[in-house]
């Protein structure tokens, strides 16, 4: 492992090295039409949480962001290439305030950019990356074949008129949690950090992870939309079953039950008399604080895993403060 003493740099500072190294890459030109909607979504900015988090972990253990900047560069990639294709089966206009890639091109050109991109993800992965190329490799893709059945999960809860608890945490761990963890552990894998080690910073990530997807379904229902960006009860309207209905399904009883399910599958309501009624049922059995304590305990654990990393406490904070300013929003 690196020298520990090495200078650590804030969040924002390894923001902005990501962000300055992605908008000079160039993932080759021709055919123009495979290649150009892919510059397309990697220049659209987002948050970059996962390729931060890369960086991030190398640092923790004493390598330089620019040593891992291709393993960054990876798994930024193979985040923006699940949602080129998640894009085109929810038949979404929008991504990032820009219309998606299908919608800018169309459906084929989408499929097919979408299929590069996980190649170049895995190109990108293996550079530089030495003797720990195979390790690289078989935790990422352990990973990648979860995002994928995750949203399979989640495709199939739509066509369910229920899901329980164990099977939605299952999912979003699936679908959201792992990856977040990969992006951490690939960066740590970089730096040489033990197998011990390599396992809590996955198991850090995989549990804020959930966590910050629990936030998100409470936001969804109870948050402001000014503040949070979305429109209130988004999930309720589409009949998505969120933490929060399969919460309420686990602890309600029969006749609550009955009045769940039926109320939130219910597609010939007036969208806000439903957000009304559904939210009323969650009221009752008290949901909103029931998920806020879930969503905590995840938190805690998170927290736990990290805490137990063999790396001083003073090199965790960057990790720790980076999590909280994430978990900051108004519930």
């Amino acid at each position: 492992m690196a020298n520990d003493l090495t200078m650590q740099q804030s969040i924002e500072e390894l923001r902005n090295f990501f962000e300055e190294k992605i908008q000079l890459t160039e993932f080759t030109n021709q055919p123009e039409r495979l290649y150009e909607p892919i510059h397309y979504i990697m220049q659209l900015g987002g948050k970059r949480v996962r390729p931060v988090c890369t960086l991030a972990a190398a640092e923790l253990f004493g390598k330089s962001p620019g040593d891992a900047i291709n393993q960054a560069i990876a798994v930024e990639v193979f985040h923006n290439f699940s949602l080129v294709h998640d894009d085109i089966m929810d038949e979404a206009p929008l991504r990032r305030g820009h219309a998606t890639v299908h919608k800018k091109w169309d459906e084929n050109t989408g499929i097919l950019s979408g299929d590069a991109m996980m190649i170049l993800a895995y190109q990108y992965l293996s550079k530089n990356a030495g003797t720990r190329l195979n390790v690289l490799f078989s935790n990422f893709s352990r990973t990648a074949i979860q995002v994928c059945e995750g949203q399979q999960y989640d495709m199939d809860f739509e066509q369910k008129p229920t899901v329980s608890l164990d099977e939605y945490l299952g999912m979003i761990e699936l679908k959201t949690a792992v990856l977040l963890g990969e992006s951490l552990r690939l960066g740590a894998t970089i730096a040489g950090a033990s197998d011990i080690d390599l396992d809590l910073i996955f198991e850090f990530g995989k549990n804020f992870g959930i966590a910050f997807q629990l936030q998100d379904d409470i936001l969804d229902l109870y948050g402001d939309p000014e503040k949070f960006g979305k429109q209130v009860g988004g999930d309720v309207m589409a009949c998505k079953k969120t933490y929060l209905f399969a919460k309420a399904h686990a602890i309600a009883n029969e006749s609550q039950k009955n009045e769940l399910v039926d109320t939130y599958n219910k597609t010939n309501i007036e969208n806000a008399e439903k957000i009304e009624q559904v939210k009323a049922i969650f009221d009752n059995l008290d949901i909103r604080n029931r998920a806020k304590a879930d969503m905590n305990t995840f938190y805690v654990n998170a927290g736990i895993a990290l805490n137990s990393i063999s790396v001083e406490d003073s090199r965790k904070k960057i990790l720790k403060n980076f999590a909280e300013s994430l978990m900051v929003r108004e519930l």
